[in-house]
């Protein structure tokens, strides 16, 4: 098992398969966008899976998600979710996207056998989401979002970073529309990993204030705790349920202690916490040569040194040098 010294086991292992993106949502990335990894950096197909079968035959890894920049921009994305999904024991297999091009490959991914989908949806209005992201793409996002539940990538979930004063009176609008269309949403909390370094606490839309607006339009009790596990959202039961919201609010409502992730970036590198400042290596490994039993103690060994917590309320914290896009969520 991937256990680090605090007792915590790694299940669920992030997968970054590119730090290409075809957004630019402000919290990410500036406009102009970013250098991107040269191609011979980035894993190859066999090197991803090979690395993957590892941690699920031998390290524990139950569930698995991929993830980019964006997923759907890598070739052969299919290919990689049966090979990923053919393994024994078979992990859970999902990917968290934008949606733009989900709508052609919704029904090769199903039929790959990817479980299902996470989307990154802030707004519902055409002029803010070209605000936020800096293209004019909406409609294609909702419409891969439509395909994946009639492919069956369910529950389709949908992830919402509220900015103050650009879209933070749409949260009733945006829980609304998924609660029609059957889609499950979180609320993220903006976390300090936007590669312009702006972040500021004032300037983060708290859960508290999450809560507040969309208590003014819904009636919210809270999940039974047992419910929630390791997972990152807090729920709450909307109008007496069985429909949820979730918020994920890394900042002000810290879940360190209960994390269960651990994340391999698009280049093989070992991160064994989002906010980590240091990786630990396995391209190199898988590139020298290395056995199996070397690259397992060396991962082994990335996750036994993990901190207790990201830190953010430490006045030492320091965001880490990657951006979201590059880590990989």
């Amino acid at each position: 098992m991937l256990v680090d010294s605090f007792g915590r086991v790694a299940t669920d292992l992030r997968v970054s398969l590119t730090d290409r993106c075809n957004l630019r949502c402000t919290y990410c990335m500036p406009p102009e966008g970013l250098d991107w990894l040269p191609k011979p950096e980035l894993l190859t197909d066999d090197e991803v899976v090979r690395l993957v079968g590892l941690a699920v035959t031998e390290l524990g890894i139950r569930e698995v998600r991929l993830t980019g920049g964006e997923p759907l921009l890598r070739k052969g994305l299919p290919g990689i979710v049966a090979r990923i999904t053919a393994l024994s024991p078979r992990p859970e297999v999902s990917i968290t996207t934008n949606a733009i091009g989900l709508a052609r490959t919704a029904d090769a991914l199903a039929e790959a056998g990817l479980d299902r989908v996470n989307v990154s949806l802030d707004t519902l209005d055409a002029p803010t989401f070209k605000r936020l992201a800096h293209r004019d793409r909406l409609p294609d996002v909702l419409a891969g979002m439509a395909a994946a539940a009639h492919a069956g990538l369910t529950p389709v979930k949908v992830n919402a970073v509220l900015m103050r004063g650009i879209n933070d009176h749409e949260a009733p609008r945006l829980l609304e529309y998924c609660l029609q269309m059957g889609y499950e949403l979180r609320f993220i909390e903006q976390m300090p990993l936007d590669a312009q370094h702006g972040w500021t606490r004032e300037g983060m839309v708290t859960a508290d204030e999450i809560l507040e607006r969309l208590s003014a339009h819904f009636t919210l009790t809270p999940d039974d705790p047992r419910e929630r596990g390791s997972a990152p959202a807090e729920r709450f039961l909307v109008g007496g349920g069985p429909e949820r919201v979730g918020i994920i609010a890394s900042v002000t409502r810290p879940f360190c202690a209960d994390c269960d992730r651990v994340r391999l970036t698009a280049d093989g590198q070992i991160r064994n916490c989002l906010f980590a400042r240091e990786e630990s290596d396995l391209r190199k490994l898988l590139r020298s040569g290395a056995t199996d039993a070397e690259i397992i103690d060396a991962w082994k060994s990335a996750v036994q040194i993990k901190k207790a917590g990201h830190g953010i309320d430490d006045p030492t914290f320091l965001q880490p040098a990657r951006p979201m896009s590059a880590i990989g969520g």
